[in-house]
Protein backbone atom coordinates (compact mmCIF):
# COMPACT_ATOMS: atom_id res chain seq x y z
CA UNK A 1 0.00 0.00 0.00
CA UNK A 2 1.36 3.37 -0.84
CA UNK A 3 1.83 5.95 1.85
CA UNK A 4 0.50 8.92 0.80
CA UNK A 5 1.13 11.03 3.90
CA UNK A 6 5.05 10.35 2.69
CA UNK A 7 4.59 11.38 -1.42
CA UNK A 8 2.74 14.63 -0.41
CA UNK A 9 5.44 15.20 1.57
CA UNK A 10 7.78 13.85 -0.46
CA UNK A 11 6.12 16.20 -3.42
CA UNK A 12 6.15 19.12 -1.47
CA UNK A 13 9.89 19.47 -0.74
CA UNK A 14 10.12 19.04 -4.70
CA UNK A 15 7.62 21.85 -4.88
CA UNK A 16 9.24 24.12 -2.34
CA UNK A 17 5.72 24.56 -1.16
CA UNK A 18 4.20 23.21 2.43
CA UNK A 19 0.38 22.95 1.66
CA UNK A 20 -1.73 24.15 4.29
CA UNK A 21 -4.51 22.01 2.58
CA UNK A 22 -3.18 18.40 2.00
CA UNK A 23 -6.01 17.20 0.54
CA UNK A 24 -5.76 19.99 -2.08
CA UNK A 25 -2.75 18.79 -3.63
CA UNK A 26 -3.83 15.37 -3.11
CA UNK A 27 -6.86 16.09 -5.10
CA UNK A 28 -4.71 17.68 -7.77
CA UNK A 29 -2.82 13.82 -7.91
CA UNK A 30 -5.84 12.07 -8.37
CA UNK A 31 -6.96 11.05 -11.55
CA UNK A 32 -10.89 10.24 -12.74
CA UNK A 33 -10.30 6.92 -12.87
CA UNK A 34 -8.79 6.05 -9.48
CA UNK A 35 -12.55 7.22 -8.02
CA UNK A 36 -13.93 4.40 -9.62
CA UNK A 37 -12.01 2.15 -8.02
CA UNK A 38 -11.92 3.93 -4.07
CA UNK A 39 -14.76 5.97 -2.18
CA UNK A 40 -13.85 9.31 -3.25
CA UNK A 41 -15.59 12.03 -5.56
CA UNK A 42 -13.02 14.55 -6.28
CA UNK A 43 -10.44 14.21 -9.07
CA UNK A 44 -8.31 16.46 -10.69
CA UNK A 45 -9.94 17.69 -13.75
CA UNK A 46 -11.82 20.69 -11.85
CA UNK A 47 -8.39 21.73 -10.81
CA UNK A 48 -7.03 21.15 -14.54
CA UNK A 49 -9.74 23.86 -15.37
CA UNK A 50 -8.61 26.56 -12.91
CA UNK A 51 -4.98 25.65 -13.58
CA UNK A 52 -4.71 26.37 -17.11
CA UNK A 53 -6.38 29.85 -16.87
CA UNK A 54 -3.69 30.45 -13.83
CA UNK A 55 -0.81 29.61 -16.54
CA UNK A 56 -2.01 31.57 -19.06
CA UNK A 57 -2.70 35.01 -17.08
CA UNK A 58 0.58 34.65 -15.42
CA UNK A 59 2.86 33.68 -18.58
CA UNK A 60 0.87 36.38 -20.40
CA UNK A 61 1.38 39.01 -17.28
CA UNK A 62 5.32 38.40 -18.09
CA UNK A 63 5.81 38.66 -21.37
CA UNK A 64 3.75 41.44 -21.23
CA UNK A 65 5.58 43.29 -18.59
CA UNK A 66 9.73 41.87 -20.10
CA UNK A 67 9.07 41.87 -23.60
CA UNK A 68 7.78 45.35 -24.39
CA UNK A 69 9.36 45.32 -27.92
CA UNK A 70 7.07 42.55 -28.72
CA UNK A 71 3.33 42.98 -30.70
CA UNK A 72 0.03 41.26 -29.41
CA UNK A 73 0.62 38.63 -31.87
CA UNK A 74 3.96 37.78 -31.36
CA UNK A 75 2.79 37.84 -27.44
CA UNK A 76 0.43 35.21 -28.28
CA UNK A 77 2.23 33.41 -30.55
CA UNK A 78 5.06 32.87 -28.06
CA UNK A 79 2.47 32.22 -25.39
CA UNK A 80 1.50 29.21 -27.29
CA UNK A 81 4.97 28.05 -27.62
CA UNK A 82 5.18 27.93 -23.79
CA UNK A 83 2.16 26.83 -22.59
CA UNK A 84 1.18 24.04 -24.45
CA UNK A 85 0.71 20.11 -23.72
CA UNK A 86 4.66 19.42 -24.35
CA UNK A 87 5.92 21.69 -22.35
CA UNK A 88 3.83 21.00 -19.43
CA UNK A 89 4.85 17.03 -20.01
CA UNK A 90 8.48 18.71 -19.70
CA UNK A 91 7.47 20.07 -16.26
CA UNK A 92 5.94 17.26 -15.63
CA UNK A 93 9.02 14.81 -15.84
CA UNK A 94 11.36 17.29 -14.25
CA UNK A 95 8.97 17.42 -10.81
CA UNK A 96 8.52 13.72 -11.21
CA UNK A 97 4.86 14.04 -10.96
CA UNK A 98 4.08 10.57 -12.96
CA UNK A 99 5.41 8.59 -9.91
CA UNK A 100 2.71 10.79 -7.49
CA UNK A 101 -0.39 10.39 -9.15
CA UNK A 102 -3.30 8.70 -7.95
CA UNK A 103 -4.62 6.29 -10.48
CA UNK A 104 -6.57 2.59 -11.28
CA UNK A 105 -4.47 -0.44 -11.90
CA UNK A 106 -5.96 -0.48 -15.16
CA UNK A 107 -4.82 2.72 -16.34
CA UNK A 108 -1.55 2.29 -14.79
CA UNK A 109 -0.80 -0.99 -16.63
CA UNK A 110 -1.61 0.79 -19.89
CA UNK A 111 0.85 3.05 -19.33
CA UNK A 112 -1.09 6.28 -17.45
CA UNK A 113 2.06 7.62 -15.33
CA UNK A 114 4.05 8.21 -18.25
CA UNK A 115 1.15 9.36 -20.01
CA UNK A 116 1.77 12.67 -21.73
CA UNK A 117 -1.94 13.97 -21.54
CA UNK A 118 -2.25 12.97 -17.84
CA UNK A 119 1.26 14.18 -16.92
CA UNK A 120 0.47 17.58 -18.83
CA UNK A 121 -3.01 17.87 -17.13
CA UNK A 122 -1.41 16.84 -13.61
CA UNK A 123 1.06 20.09 -13.92
CA UNK A 124 -1.77 22.45 -14.09
CA UNK A 125 -3.63 20.57 -11.25
CA UNK A 126 -1.00 21.34 -9.35
CA UNK A 127 -0.59 24.86 -10.30
CA UNK A 128 -4.32 25.36 -9.39
CA UNK A 129 -3.62 23.39 -5.86
CA UNK A 130 -1.00 26.04 -5.22
CA UNK A 131 -3.25 28.97 -6.50
CA UNK A 132 -6.10 28.10 -4.08
CA UNK A 133 -3.65 27.04 -1.46
CA UNK A 134 -1.44 30.15 -1.03
CA UNK A 135 -2.56 32.70 -3.63
CA UNK A 136 -1.69 34.00 -7.15
CA UNK A 137 1.63 35.21 -6.20
CA UNK A 138 2.77 31.74 -4.99
CA UNK A 139 1.34 30.41 -7.89
CA UNK A 140 3.30 32.59 -10.43
CA UNK A 141 6.71 32.17 -8.55
CA UNK A 142 6.42 28.74 -9.12
CA UNK A 143 5.41 28.65 -12.98
CA UNK A 144 7.69 31.38 -13.57
CA UNK A 145 10.83 29.46 -11.85
CA UNK A 146 9.88 25.93 -13.44
CA UNK A 147 9.17 27.39 -17.22
CA UNK A 148 11.95 30.24 -16.89
CA UNK A 149 14.06 27.71 -19.54
CA UNK A 150 11.46 27.34 -21.72
CA UNK A 151 10.43 30.51 -22.11
CA UNK A 152 13.82 31.58 -23.31
CA UNK A 153 13.96 28.77 -25.61
CA UNK A 154 10.43 30.32 -27.24
CA UNK A 155 11.89 34.02 -27.32
CA UNK A 156 15.19 31.83 -29.11
CA UNK A 157 13.05 30.32 -31.71
CA UNK A 158 14.16 27.06 -30.32
CA UNK A 159 10.60 25.63 -29.78
CA UNK A 160 9.39 23.12 -32.81
CA UNK A 161 6.11 21.43 -32.36
CA UNK A 162 6.94 18.15 -33.31
CA UNK A 163 3.79 16.33 -33.72
CA UNK A 164 5.43 13.34 -35.84
CA UNK A 165 7.63 12.35 -32.72
CA UNK A 166 4.81 12.69 -30.05
CA UNK A 167 2.43 10.29 -32.31
CA UNK A 168 5.18 8.32 -32.24
CA UNK A 169 5.52 8.21 -28.55
CA UNK A 170 1.86 7.78 -27.92
CA UNK A 171 1.46 4.88 -29.98
CA UNK A 172 4.09 3.03 -28.44
CA UNK A 173 2.64 3.43 -25.45
CA UNK A 174 -0.32 1.06 -26.48
CA UNK A 175 1.70 -1.14 -28.56
CA UNK A 176 1.45 -0.22 -31.86
CA UNK A 177 4.53 0.08 -34.11
CA UNK A 178 3.25 0.48 -37.48
CA UNK A 179 3.66 3.42 -39.10
CA UNK A 180 4.21 5.41 -42.54
CA UNK A 181 3.38 8.67 -44.07
CA UNK A 182 2.23 8.81 -47.54
CA UNK A 183 2.35 11.52 -49.83
CA UNK A 184 -1.22 11.62 -51.53
CA UNK A 185 -1.02 14.34 -54.35
CA UNK A 186 0.95 17.93 -54.87
CA UNK A 187 -0.39 20.99 -56.51
CA UNK A 188 0.18 24.11 -57.46
CA UNK A 189 3.11 26.18 -59.05
CA UNK A 190 6.96 25.19 -58.26
CA UNK A 191 7.38 27.91 -55.96
CA UNK A 192 3.97 27.88 -54.28
CA UNK A 193 3.68 23.92 -54.25
CA UNK A 194 1.20 22.17 -51.61
CA UNK A 195 1.58 18.87 -50.47
CA UNK A 196 -1.28 16.42 -48.95
CA UNK A 197 -0.13 13.71 -46.79
CA UNK A 198 -1.52 11.02 -44.41
CA UNK A 199 -0.62 9.32 -41.61
CA UNK A 200 -1.80 5.24 -41.39
CA UNK A 201 -0.77 3.40 -38.27
CA UNK A 202 -1.26 -0.34 -37.96
CA UNK A 203 -2.76 -0.06 -41.74
CA UNK A 204 -5.29 2.26 -41.16
CA UNK A 205 -5.66 5.88 -42.57
CA UNK A 206 -5.54 8.01 -38.95
CA UNK A 207 -4.59 11.19 -39.79
CA UNK A 208 -4.20 13.81 -43.36
CA UNK A 209 -2.93 17.21 -43.76
CA UNK A 210 -1.60 19.46 -46.13
CA UNK A 211 1.31 21.99 -45.99
CA UNK A 212 3.61 24.22 -48.43
CA UNK A 213 6.53 21.49 -47.96
CA UNK A 214 6.85 17.74 -47.26
CA UNK A 215 7.75 18.02 -43.91
CA UNK A 216 5.09 20.26 -42.71
CA UNK A 217 2.46 18.35 -44.36
CA UNK A 218 3.58 15.44 -42.33
CA UNK A 219 3.61 17.30 -39.16
CA UNK A 220 -0.36 18.32 -39.68
CA UNK A 221 -0.70 15.06 -40.61
CA UNK A 222 0.42 13.96 -37.37
CA UNK A 223 -1.25 16.14 -35.39
CA UNK A 224 -4.37 15.35 -37.01
CA UNK A 225 -3.76 12.01 -36.13
CA UNK A 226 -3.46 12.87 -32.53
CA UNK A 227 -6.46 14.79 -32.61
CA UNK A 228 -8.25 11.93 -33.93
CA UNK A 229 -7.25 9.61 -31.56
CA UNK A 230 -8.10 11.19 -28.60
CA UNK A 231 -11.03 9.20 -27.41
CA UNK A 232 -9.25 6.15 -28.02
CA UNK A 233 -5.86 6.28 -25.95
CA UNK A 234 -7.11 9.06 -23.42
Amino acid sequence: MINETFNIEHLEKKLNIIFNSKDLLLEALTHSSYINQHKENNHNERLEFLGDSVLQICISEYLYKNYPDKSEGELTRLRSLIVCENSLYEISISLELGKYLRMSKGEELTGGRDRISILADSVEAVIAAIYLDKGIEKAKKFIISNFRDIIGRAINNQIILDYKTRLQEVIQQKGETLISYKLLRFEGPPHRRKFYTEVVIDNTVRGEGSGYSKKESEQNAAKDALDNLEVIYE
